[in-house]
């Protein structure tokens, strides 16, 4: 027997974006009514976001304290061949089993339901599979999406897993970039992060040209790695991803394909994402307090149209950084990736934060681009000359 829920508000994804964007309504009108509707077994999925303070505003840090998180607030390093460095920028790690956790806390439990497949959905309602409606004032949709050949570019793919040690194993500050290590399959490095004394999260990230995830090779990696630093131990959890890193398309062209006319698309369904560094914490704990803005003064009927237009503007804002993407991956060669990066990061560590908070001033830009070119010039002119890259899509990955 099919059965109707009502609703205020009703979200497609409980994913990040889908998950703030509740909690950010709950917090600011707690009468409201919110159905969040997920897919999987969890909210949240299994997934570690992580973010540099500098990356949101006091607004957004406020929301984030909901969660129980990990801060490491004195410093980061990142490691290439020819030299290491330190940064001071405060850096956040939150995991998925916290977020849902939270959120299981703060909303009505009536609010949540997993493992419940959206069938379609439409300005005033979402159709689940199984036959069942919720019915509501305003829909949301933060489906994530799996093709994307309006976009182009390339992809991060990466594997992680938190390795309980037999013994301590003595990291104290995060390693956001370790690229000490061999170059294969384009630019790679390790990214570990020490969650307690014998507890690391240890990542092995590639900016590859294919969305190709050889979970097998990956795990191998990432044991010769733990191997080196002299760590045993076992593993407690493990992820995979596989990232656009968008540098150019027709997004005109890539809303039309998901507009649902009178439907809010938010998260990266909507666009909100970092063009390079592919990080969607700071744009969906903004985009969460500014749906709740707008429904706390009845713009619920426009939130579709305000959305679309805060996506254009920041695929506007974001040129430059895919430009740098493009140069990335039409420029480079694949095993010399890694110098795009050892380059940018001996720039000041201001530039650094506003980077990656997709705040870059004209004369960070102009930072960026000055002196001699970590790839070579005659390729560099080649690919800003052309408008050739690949589409953005899934039907290869493994």
């Amino acid at each position: 027997m099919t059965s109707v829920l009502r609703s205020d508000v009703a979200i497609a994804g409980g994913g990040l974006s889908g998950g703030l964007i509740a909690l950010a309504l709950q917090r600011r009108n707690p009468g409201i009514s919110v159905t969040l509707i997920e897919g999987g077994e969890q909210i949240g999925g299994n997934h570690r976001w992580s973010w540099f303070a500098s990356d949101i505003s006091p607004q957004d840090h406020d929301l984030m304290k909901e969660f129980p998180h990990k801060s490491w607030r004195v410093r980061y390093e990142v490691r290439f061949p020819q030299y290491r460095r330190h940064l001071a920028t405060s850096y956040n790690s939150l995991y998925s089993t916290e977020f849902a956790q939270t959120l299981e806390n703060r909303l009505n439990q009536r609010s949540i339901l997993t493992t419940r497949q959206v069938a379609s959905l439409d300005r005033n309602s979402i159709s689940l599979a199984d036959g069942d409606r919720v019915e509501a004032d305003v829909v949301i949709d933060c489906r994530g999406i799996t093709n994307a050949p309006q976009l182009s570019g390339g992809w991060q793919v990466f594997l992680g897993q938190t390795w309980k040690t037999d013994v301590p194993h003595n990291v104290v500050e995060p390693v956001i970039m370790d690229v000490e290590v061999a170059q294969k399959d384009g630019y790679r490095f390790v990214y570990v992060l020490p969650l307690d004394e014998h507890r690391v999260f240890v990542e092995d990230t590639y900016y590859n040209d294919a969305p190709t995830l050889d979970i097998e090779a990956l795990r191998g990696r990432i044991a010769q790695y733990v191997s080196e630093q002299g760590w045993s131990g076992e593993v407690e959890d493990e992820e995979t991803g596989v990232l656009p890193v968008i540098t150019g398309g027709d997004f005109a062209a890539f809303q039309a394909a998901h507009r649902i006319e009178g439907v809010a698309m938010a998260g990266a369904r909507g666009g909100f994402v970092h063009p390079l560094t592919s990080y969607t914490l700071p744009k969906a704990v903004e985009i969460a307090h500014l749906v709740a803005d707008e429904i706390a003064i009845g713009r619920g009927p426009v939130l579709a149209a305000t959305l679309e237009k805060a996506a254009q503007d920041h695929w506007r804002a974001t040129g430059f950084y895919r430009m740098l993407g493009k140069m990335l991956f039409g420029a480079a060669r694949p095993e010399e990736r890694y110098r795009v990066f050892e380059h940018f990061y001996r720039l000041p560590e201001d530039l650094v934060e506003r980077f990656y908070a997709c705040q870059s001033t004209y004369a960070d830009k102009a930072r960026i681009l000055i002196g001699k070119p970590p790839v070579p010039v005659g390729r560099a002119i080649r690919t800003l000359a052309t408008s050739r890259t690949e589409p953005l899509s899934k039907e290869t990955a493994a």
